[in-house]
Formats: C-alpha cells, sequence, structure tokens
C-alpha cells in the first residue's frame, strides 16, 4: 500500500474520501457521514501522492496550486474540512506528524522569520495587503473589514457580523466625545471612521500599506471627516503622544514574538494615565508554536499567532491591568466560510487579475483557515488592558448597554 494510502486509512474514517492515483488504481477511505461532504479527488502524477507525504501542509497545498491534486467531487474546502474533522485539536488523533528533526529545522526557521525589525515588517505587510484593490474587493464586506467577524447570529450576512464586531469592539473601549484614539494596523479605515462616527472621537490611524492608506485617506476625505480621522503611514514604534484610547484588530499577528514586550510597553507609553486598550488577534490555544509553512511562505511572511501565554508574557511587568479577556471560537470559522463563497463566486475575476494557480492559492488559504478555527487549535483574543485599575467599571455591563445601543 502506498503511503498516501496509510495516511488517509488511518486518519479518514468518518465521511468518505474516493482517491484515483495517477496509474489508474481507486481507493476508498472512511464511511459517508452527515457531518461531511463525500470527496473524490485525484492525483495528476505519479510523483505527486509522494510530493504530499514528505510534508503534508505544504505538499498539499503547492500540489493543488499546481493542478498535481484535483478535487473531482466537492471542493477544497470540502477535502480540508474531511481530513481536519477526523482529526480535531481538541481530541489530538492519528496522523502523519511532522519528524522531531523537521519540527527542530521549522522552529529555528520560523523563529529567525519572526523577528519583524520595522523596514521587513514593512515587506511583510506589503506582501499581503498591497495586492490589488480589487481582490480584497470581490471576497470582503464593503467596508474592507479584513478581520474575525462577529456573529450574534451564525445566520446573519457578513455585513451584519461585521457591523457587530465594530460595535462589540468600541462598546469595550468605553469612549467618550473628544477622545483621542490611536488605531493600530488601521486597514482600509473602517474601524476608525466607525469609531469616529458613532462615539465623536479623534482617530489616528496607522499603517504600514501603502495601498490601505491611499483608500483609507480618500474615504476620510469622501465622508468629509479627514479634519478628525487622520492616517498615517508609519511604524508603531514611532508613533508620538498621548492617546485617551488605542485599539489594534488584526495586527498583532505580525508583530513577533521577540517585540511583544517592547509593543506592549510602547502602548503604554502612548496611553493617558486612564486610558484603555483593546487588541484583538488571532491566537492559538495550546502551547507556543510554529506558523505552519504553507502560510509562511505564500500568505503571512513573518507572521505568528499567539498563545495565550506568550501574549500575557508580553504585557506581564509592565504595570498593565488586564481588565478582560475574550475568547472567540468559531466566529472566524464562520468569517472565513463567508470569505471562501465569496472567492469561489468571483473566480474568473480573479483568475483575470492574477492567474489560477493564484486562484488556487488564495481559496486553499481560506479553506484552511476556516478548519483551523472550526477543528484545529485556533481562535480569536479580545484583550482589554489599562493604566488604571479604574478606567473602566468593575462590572462588564457597560460593556453590554453600549454595544446594544451601538447596534441600533
Amino acid at each position: 500500500m502506498a503511503l498516501i494510502d496509510l495516511f488517509l486509512a488511518r486518519r479518514v474514517k468518518r465521511g468518505q474520501l474516493t482517491v484515483h492515483h495517477a496509474n489508474g488504481a481507486t481507493t476508498r477511505f472512511g464511511t459517508p457521514d452527515p457531518a461531511f461532504r463525500d470527496v473524490t479527488i485525484r492525483f495528476a502524477d505519479k510523483g505527486a501522492a509522494n510530493f504530499i507525504v514528505r510534508n503534508p501542509g505544504l505538499g498539499a497545498a503547492e500540489a493543488y496550486m499546481d493542478g498535481r491534486l484535483l478535487v473531482e467531487q466537492g471542493d477544497i474546502r470540502d477535502l480540508v474540512n474531511l481530513l481536519a474533522g477526523n482529526d480535531p485539536w481538541e481530541v489530538g488523533g492519528p496522523g502523519l506528524k511532522p519528524s522531531a528533526a523537521r519540527r527542530a529545522v521549522a522552529a529555528v526557521t520560523h523563529r529567525l522569520n519572526r523577528i519583524n525589525m520595522a523596514r521587513k515588517s514593512k515587506r511583510n505587510v506589503a506582501h499581503h495587503y498591497d495586492l490589488s484593490d480589487r481582490l480584497y474587493d470581490l471576497f470582503l464586506d464593503a467596508d474592507r473589514q479584513y478581520s474575525c467577524a462577529y456573529y450574534t447570529d451564525p445566520e446573519y450576512s457578513l455585513e451584519r457580523a461585521q457591523a457587530d464586531k465594530k460595535a462589540h469592539i468600541a462598546a469595550k473601549l468605553a469612549l467618550k466625545p473628544g477622545m483621542k484614539v490611536l488605531d493600530i494596523g488601521c486597514g482600509w479605515g473602517g474601524m476608525a471612521l466607525y469609531l469616529h462616527d458613532k462615539t465623536g472621537a479623534d482617530v489616528l490611524g496607522v499603517t504600514l500599506s501603502e495601498e490601505q492608506l491611499k483608500v483609507a485617506r480618500r474615504r476620510a476625505t469622501e465622508a468629509g471627516v479627514a479634519d478628525k480621522v487622520k492616517f498615517e503611514l508609519i511604524d508603531y514604534r514611532h508613533v508620538t503622544g498621548r492617546f485617551d484610547r488605542i485599539v489594534s484588530v488584526g495586527m498583532f499577528e505580525h508583530v513577533g514574538p521577540a517585540h511583544y514586550r517592547a509593543f506592549f510597553r510602547k502602548c503604554r507609553e502612548l496611553l493617558t494615565e486612564d486610558g484603555v486598550m483593546l487588541m484583538h488577534t488571532i491566537g492559538r490555544m495550546g502551547t507556543p508554536g510554529v506558523t505552519d509553512d504553507f502560510t509562511a511562505k505564500y500568505i503571512f511572511p513573518g507572521g505568528y499567532s499567539p498563545a495565550l501565554s506568550e501574549i500575557v508574557r508580553g504585557y506581564e511587568g509592565l504595570r498593565m491591568f488586564p481588565t478582560d479577556i475574550e475568547v472567540l471560537r468559531l466566529h472566524y470559522a464562520y468569517t472565513t466560510d463567508d470569505w471562501f463563497d465569496r472567492a469561489v463566486a468571483a473566480k474568473d475575476q480573479i483568475v483575470e487579475l492574477y492567474d489560477e494557480r493564484f486562484y488556487r492559492m488564495w481559496t486553499f488559504y481560506l479553506a484552511g483557515a476556516s478548519q483551523a478555527f472550526r477543528y484545529g487549535g485556533l481562535c480569536n483574543y479580545q484583550v482589554q488592558l489599562t493604566r488604571s485599575r479604574l478606567a473602566v467599571p468593575i462590572t462588564r455591563d457597560y460593556m453590554f448597554e453600549e454595544e446594544r445601543r451601538l447596534r441600533v
């Protein structure tokens, strides 16, 4: 039996996977299960299966991108969910694990790649966020919220869930009119514009993406609030001044563990004495680890999703109060499902912008992200920190009350 068959026989028990090998042989694994769609794949050449086995995560991605792994029944998300759903994080079941030697090499490589000095950080950001504006319009909501939405009901639309996410975060900031807010990693400006619109706060958004900066500034000008909502191309390490509130959504993943303490120290320096910060980041529910090879190579070079222990070590000893920590579990799975559906619907436009290989890479990325939050060890953390123990009320009622007001 081929090594790929041994792997799949151990891995696939629930749901059915049919494999057509390049030599004409067909094998089936598992049994039909209503929790999973049946999937059929084909290896286009004799070397594809062994290529995948040598490094399953990266190998499967590249084989799919290059047309060596074809999905003939179902789609790439169905395949990824079938494999991941048979080996969920909380069970820690079998599977073809990387060798100790490869894990050691990966740990060293990723540790070096996560040292994000200012110039390298800008290159890493440009790799992902300076792609064509049109691409993001094809799969994001109209406000271009490129981070985990908040599904107060899983049946809600992406637009509703992203609006609820902004309300959820704004409520935790306990904003008052006239306050000064710093948005670190402001993206295309949606959060900054929302905070000003709903609370009257003055907001400075900072980004390292030149393309995002252009869009954010244009949006502020078109809304007639460019004097109240400003955007700058600057690394957070170089920001000066004092702010009543700091918000950072989906940026901490790009900081790198070597810089966590510097990040929180800088935030403390920028906060007023009664200031509040809210950080929203992808995180891992287990122990510290390494970024998977596919994501590090193709999607977010230098990126890393921290364990909660790493976040805590970043701010402990800096005399900041952790006044609220929330764990969002399935919300990003729902979000990336919506993104995947929209990307698939826009296949022709994405292929026209780039090519077929890019489209397959992008959909593999979104499918992989979906399963990582549905079956894997990833979640989202929202961490609220203050400089004063009196900066926010001692119960969470204020959050609920403000969130309800903002949703209306």
